[in-house]
C-alpha cells in the first residue's frame, strides 16, 4: 500500500510539473502562431512550426531541469522562484535571439515587446504554480523522520543544519555505535528513513546494504574518497568493471578554454563595473581617508600565493593582532564595509587578479596561508583543493556559506574539480547573482571563532 501511495505521489508531482512546463510552452506557442510567424521573411509549414514550439520545449525543460526550477519542496519556495527567473531569461532571451537569426536581419528587435510580456505572465504564472505546490508538496511528503546514527564527533552540528528544514527532516532519535554492529541493525527495522554520519567504512557499508535489503531510505554524509569515486569514470573492457580516477585536476584542453573565458570575462566585467568601482572608491575614501583597495597573500593553483586585491571594507590595521576570520557583527567592519560585504561588491577587484592569471571566475574560495595551515592540522586534505586555481566564485561559495567548514568546504570544491565541465562554469556564474544578496553567505563565523574550524 506504501508503494502505491508513494507511486501516486511521485505522479502528483511528475504531472504537476510537465503541466507548469505545457503551460509556458502553450503562451510561447499562442504567441509565435499570433505575432511571430507572421513577421518572419518566409511561412513555415505545420512541422516547421511544431519544431519552432519544440525546441522552445527542450530549452525550456533543459534550464529548468539544471538551475532546480523545477525542485519544489526540495528546494525552499523563493529558491525555486529564482531557479524560475535565471531559466525563463535564458530560455526567453535564446529564443529572441533564434528569432531574430531566423528573421535574417536585426529588425525584429523592434518586436521586442511580446517576448517580454510573456515573460512577465510567465513569472507570475510559475509564482503562483510554486506557492501553489509548495503546498501539494508538504501535504504529500511530510517530514522524513530519521534515526540518526553517529560513532565519536558529536553531530551537533549536523543536527543544527537539518533543523533548519522541519519541513523536510525530523530527527526522532539517534544512536552511537560502540562495539556491537548488530544492536545497531536490530533497531533499523520499522525505521522510516536512516542518515549516517561519522561511520566508520566497515559500520557503514553493512548499514547501508542493510537499509537497502529492506528498502529503508539512507542518507549518507560522503567521505572525501566517496567524491572521487562518483564522479570516477566507468571502463567496460573487461567483465570485471574498473571505474578509473584521473585525480589530476583540468585537462590541457580544459584549462586553455577555461583561461580564454576568464580573459573574455574579466575583461567585459572591467568596461562595465568601471563607473561602479568609481563609485565604491569614493565611499570608501570619504569614510576615513584610508586607502580604497586591500591587498592580502592568498593562495592558488599549487600553493602558490598571490596578492589578492579587494575593496577595503574593514578599519586600517584592522588585523594587527593577527589573521582571523571576519566574525558575526566584527567591529572592525566600517559602515560602507557592510554594504560591500553584504552584497559582496568588496569581492569585485578581483577581475584584476583573473585577468592576471592569479585566479580564475570560477574555483575554490582562496585561503590564507596561515589559516590553510591551521585546518591542515585537522584535515591534511585541505590542499587537494588546490588542484585548480582560486575562484571568484565557486562551489563551495553558491552552495556553502562563508562560515562553512573547512571539511565540507573540501568535499564541495572537490566536487567541483572531479566533475568540471565548462557548462558547470557557466551554471555557477549565473547562480551566483541568486546568492548575491543571501545573508547567510557573507555573514561572519561565531565570535568564539577565529577561522572556520568548528568548536568542539
Amino acid at each position: 500500500m506504501d508503494k502505491i501511495n508513494l507511486k501516486i505521489k511521485r505522479s502528483i508531482m511528475f504531472w504537476s510539473k510537465l503541466a507548469i512546463l505545457m503551460i509556458q510552452v502553450g503562451m510561447y506557442a499562442w504567441l509565435w502562431y499570433n505575432h511571430y510567424k507572421d513577421i518572419m521573411p518566409r511561412q513555415y509549414w505545420h512541422k516547421g512550426n511544431w519544431a519552432i514550439v519544440g525546441l522552445y520545449f527542450v530549452l525550456l525543460y533543459f534550464f529548468s531541469k539544471e538551475f532546480g526550477a523545477l525542485k519544489v519542496g526540495y528546494l525552499k519556495t523563493w529558491d525555486v522562484m529564482y531557479s524560475q527567473i535565471f531559466s525563463i531569461i535564458c530560455v526567453n532571451g535564446i529564443t529572441y535571439l533564434q528569432l531574430a537569426l531566423i528573421n535574417g536581419d536585426w529588425a525584429l528587435f523592434e518586436h521586442f515587446g511580446p517576448i517580454f510580456c510573456l515573460s512577465v505572465v510567465d513569472l507570475f504564472v510559475v509564482f503562483v504554480w510554486a506557492f501553489l505546490m509548495r503546498y501539494v508538496y508538504a501535504v504529500l511528503y511530510p517530514p522524513h523522520e530519521m534515526l540518526l546514527i553517529y560513532q565519536d564527533i558529536d553531530p551537533k552540528h549536523l543536527e543544527e543544519k537539518l533543523n533548519k528544514r522541519p519541513d523536510k527532516y525530523l530527527i526522532k532519535d539517534k544512536i552511537q555505535i560502540h562495539d556491537n554492529l548488530d544492536d545497531v541493525l536490530s533497531k533499523l527495522d520499522g525505521q522510516e528513513s536512516v542518515i549516517i554520519a561519522d561511520v566508520p567504512s566497515h559500520e557503514r557499508n553493512a548499514i547501508i546494504k542493510y537499509c537497502y535489503e529492506r528498502g529503508i531510505r539512507c542518507y549518507g554524509i560522503p567521505k572525501i574518497s566517496d567524491i572521487m569515486i562518483r564522479y570516477s569514470d566507468d571502463i567496460d573492457l573487461f567483465d570485471t568493471q574498473l571505474l578509473l580516477f584521473r585525480n589530476g585536476g583540468l585537462t590541457y584542453r580544459q584549462a586553455i578554454v577555461k583561461r580564454g573565458v576568464d580573459i573574455l570575462i574579466s575583461l567585459l566585467a572591467t568596461v562595465l563595473l568601471s563607473p561602479l568601482f568609481l563609485v565604491i572608491a569614493i565611499a570608501i575614501k570619504s569614510y576615513d581617508g584610508g586607502p580604497v583597495f586591500y591587498k592580502q597573500k592568498r593562495l592558488t593553483k599549487d600553493g602558490v600565493e598571490f596578492d589578492i586585491l579587494k575593496f577595503r571594507s574593514m578599519i586600517v590595521e584592522s588585523e594587527k593582532n593577527g589573521a582571523r576570520l571576519a566574525k558575526a557583527d566584527d567591529d572592525r567592519i566600517t559602515p560602507v564595509g557592510k554594504v560591500l560585504r553584504r552584497t559582496h561588491c568588496d569581492e569585485l577587484p578581483q577581475i584584476f587578479n583573473i585577468l592576471k592569471g592569479d585566479m580564475s571566475v570560477v574555483g575554490p574560495r582562496p585561503e590564507r596561508k596561515e589559516i590553510a595551515e591551521e585546518y591542515k592540522e585537522e584535515i591534511p586534505e585541505f590542499d587537494f583543493r588546490l588542484r585548480v586555481k582560486a575562484g571568484l566564485t565557486g562551489y563551495a561559495q553558491v552552495y556553502g556559506n562563508y562560515a562553512t567548514t573547512p571539511l565540507d568546504k573540501l568535499k564541495l570544491d572537490l566536487t567541483y574539480i572531479s566533475h568540471y565541465s565548462l557548462w558547470l562554469d557557466i551554471k555557477l556564474i549565473v547562480l551566483t547573482a541568486k546568492i548575491v544578496f543571501a545573508k547567510e553567505k557573507s555573514e561572519g563565523v561565531d565570535n568564539s571563532q577565529k577561522t572556520a574550524l568548528k568548536n568542539k
